[in-house]
């Protein structure tokens, strides 16, 4: 099993989240984060006041998926939440090394 985070830009939200539920995952974290990477945040007007915005508002998307369909998934994300543009996010996946239902005790991809 695999765990792909995706950090994306808000607005991107519901496109990722129905091309992910048209590809099969079930189910699916969303926290809203703030952060920033190579751009360094950016400067905005606000009253005749110029200020500085270091952390930008990104969405985080987590799923677990069984090994074959991590690919999958991250083509989606690649091509549902890019622009083009500085600032389209990052994705990481790791490995899980079980995941249990706690309902049922159910281990593996049968507890997804």
């Amino acid at each position: 099993m695999k765990k792909v985070e995706c950090i994306i830009k808000p607005f991107k939200l519901d496109e990722v989240r129905e091309a992910l539920t048209m590809l099969g995952v079930q189910g699916m974290t969303i926290t809203e984060v703030k952060g920033f990477g190579r751009q360094k945040g950016h400067s905005e007007l606000y009253r005749g006041s110029e200020y500085s915005v270091d952390f930008l508002p990104k969405v985080k998307v987590e799923v677990v998926v069984p090994d074959e369909m991590a690919r999958g998934v991250i083509e989606i994300v690649l091509s549902s939440a890019g622009t083009g543009r500085i600032g389209d996010g990052k994705i990481f996946v790791l490995p899980v090394e079980d995941a249990i239902r706690i309902r049922t005790g159910e281990h593996g991809e049968s507890a997804l």
